[in-house]
């Protein structure tokens, strides 16, 4: 199988957006102070079955720190601007089991319009081996999906291999997103930081020696870190992971704060029913298709600092029954 790193070639005409053009030209627009970068969000609302609303850029604020930035463009991701390069992701540790849920991939991944790219890879050894990349023969990215290994390799991180991914992807002005299928442990680390003493009985004193507490992965914050660094949205999907690990229900939450803590912070969404496996991925698919559907660029006039760094920045809207989705940060070059 072949590992990442993601081929720029295979990428084509479908990745060069009129976002391009349209961002270069009003960078004149740039005070001294200030400099202009942009950032995928997403337009959904509180209540699932309700009409999304309708965001205008008079209607969305920018905050750096104590800053209200200046939005200069709201550009829906359609049309002309549809372009899409969405890489499915699975995890090589997941029980065999979820081969039942294969076909609802597959048909997400053949209802997708011509402007959407697919590539599909999955996680092992703290790398992706890809067997399909980026494609607009969606049908050819349909047959590269098969089922999980279900075993362990000798490096087992979903984090790792997330950060492998989003590395050696070529930056483009597009939408780059991720659907993750996976249970989030980490296997490779395995860490329990934390020690607290172990207690023979009620009043009776700690035991000799200490137990330990599982915590998240240290590398869900660089993988989330790395995902915002190149403006990568991650989804996910839960499924159940194999082995002893997988069967231990402490350890699948824990997975699953930290895949949820990426998704997160890079404005994707996940979707998990508790610590077991979906009888159908169709619900999660089909709002994942409506996130695509509703997705904007916001180009605004960002503060920069003495070096090129990801900035901390609040996107909210005042419009009513609106629940806008946005990275927590956004890379900003260095002022001039």
């Amino acid at each position: 199988m072949r590992i990442c790193k993601v081929a720029l070639g295979l990428f084509g005409p479908f990745c060069v957006l009129a976002i391009s053009a349209r961002v270069v030209n009003s960078q004149d627009k740039a005070t001294p102070s200030t400099v202009q970068v942009h950032m995928v969000i997403t337009d959904q609302a509180f209540a699932s079955d309700s009409e999304i609303p309708v965001l205008r850029p008079e209607t969305v604020e920018v905050k750096q720190r104590k800053n209200v930035l200046k939005v200069t463009q709201l550009i829906p991701a359609k049309g002309e601007n549809a372009a899409l390069q969405l890489f499915i992701l699975i995890d090589d540790t997941c029980d065999p089991g979820l081969g039942t849920n294969l076909n609802d991939i597959r048909d997400f991944i053949d209802a997708q319009p011509a402007s959407t790219l697919v590539g599909v890879a999955y996680m092992s050894n703290a790398t992706i081996q890809i067997t399909q990349n980026f494609t607009a023969d969606h049908a050819l990215a349909a047959k590269a999906l098969r089922l999980p290994l279900g075993r362990l390799s000798a490096m087992d991180s979903p984090y790792l291999s997330l950060i492998s991914l989003v590395k050696g992807w070529p930056q483009q002005k597009v939408r780059r997103e991720v659907l993750m299928v996976s249970d989030g442990i980490d296997r490779l680390r395995g860490e329990r930081s934390s020690t607290y003493p172990s207690r023979i009985g009620p009043g009776l004193g700690a035991a000799p020696g200490a137990s330990t507490l599982p915590t998240i992965s240290p590398d869900a914050d660089t993988a989330s870190t790395n995902s915002q660094r190149y403006g990568v949205i991650v989804h996910s999907i839960y499924a159940t992971g194999a082995g002893r690990l997988g069967r231990n229900a402490w350890e699948a939450q824990l997975g699953q704060s930290g895949v949820a803590k990426i998704a997160d912070e890079t404005g994707g969404e996940y979707f998990a029913l508790g610590t077991q496996n979906a009888v159908s991925f169709k619900p999660y698919l089909e709002r994942l298709q409506r996130i695509f559907d509703n997705q904007f660029y916001l180009v605004f006039q960002a503060v920069p600092q003495k070096k090129d760094g990801l900035q901390r920045v609040s996107v909210s809207t005042a419009v009513a029954n609106a629940d806008i989705a946005a990275a927590d940060n956004v890379w900003v070059p260095a002022g001039k």
